[in-house]
């Protein structure tokens, strides 16, 4: 009896030999980023440019009651999110649920999302854009949207895949 193995993409890599190219990031690394306030920082995991675009991956801490995005979608990535620690709300499309160490939530592209931590405890998860998208540029933006008219807040977010549901 043989195996029937599904498709594999095409390959990527045709050197003849293997090469040394993987590295370690440390979960004592201190954070990229710390949004102004102090209620989340940003651990850039493996963003666009060190994944070639594949995928981004972000661990992202919340202070207690840090808050978080409204309904959203995005049109050009889909979004994961996987609970690390705490509970965190998480929406997925039809309403709010709490989500607990280890919930997973899928987001493709084009389906209603947001989190927030609405709790008195830290909330730790980490998330998945893919295809990898310049996601540190957006996070470390939003200290400027206090200098930005309502129109540039706008073109801000669709420059950045974020479209809300108002």
């Amino acid at each position: 009896m043989s195996l029937i193995v599904p498709p594999y993409p095409p390959p990527r890599y045709t050197a003849d030999e293997p090469e040394v190219s993987a590295w370690v990031r440390r979960g004592t690394d201190p954070a990229d980023y710390d949004a102004p306030g102090g209620l989340v920082s940003y651990h850039y995991l493996a963003n666009q440019q060190q994944t070639d675009g594949d995928y981004g991956l972000y661990r992202v801490d919340i202070a207690p009651n840090g808050g978080g995005p409204g309904p959203h979608f995005h049109r050009a990535m889909s979004e994961a999110f996987f609970v690390l620690s705490g509970t965190v709300k998480l929406y997925d499309g039809t309403g709010w649920k709490d989500g607990g160490q280890n919930d997973f939530l899928y987001v493709p592209p084009g389906g209603i999302h947001g989190f927030r931590n609405e709790s008195d405890e830290p909330t730790s998860l980490l998330m998945l854009f893919a295809p990898g998208a310049p996601r540190e540029h957006y996070f470390e933006g939003f200290a400027k949207l206090g200098d930005m008219s309502h129109d540039e807040i706008r073109e801000w977010f669709v420059k950045n895949d974020n479209f809300f549901i108002e």
